[in-house]
């Protein structure tokens, strides 16, 4: 099964943002071990060292560490640092963009707020 190519992102970057779903989904806990490079790079069928490279950005940003000679493990409080990262990620890119579109449109926050609030159809 090959990486699915869904954007135009470097397949360190989806890796690395594979793993951290993974960690906020709860499906890798914190202090668990990781997969290593070698079985994300089978898995994804990539290059082990695009696997590492996106391994090591979750070093680098504390979510992921080293135990010498065991593996990659989760870090103590991972979730709650990438929920706060993803939530600004969000507000970035959704909710920022969202209002400004409204406001070209001419769609008040009330009307903005009826329509987030609408039922799926």
């Amino acid at each position: 099964m090959g990486m699915q190519m869904d954007d135009d992102r470097p397949i360190f970057l989806q890796i690395a943002e594979r793993i951290e779903d993974d960690i906020l989904e709860g499906r890798l806990p914190e202090e668990s071990q990781v997969p290593s490079t070698n079985q994300f790079a089978s898995f994804y069928q990539i290059n082990p060292a695009t696997a590492a490279k996106g391994v090591n950005l979750l070093v680098d940003q504390g979510i992921l560490y080293k135990k010498r000679g065991i593996g990659m493990f989760v870090a103590d409080g991972a979730q709650s640092v990438l929920v706060e990262k993803r939530r600004e990620q969000f507000y970035e890119q959704f909710i920022i963009r969202m209002v400004q579109e409204a406001q070209k449109l001419g769609i008040s926050k009330a009307e903005l707020s009826e329509m987030i609030h609408r039922e799926e159809k």
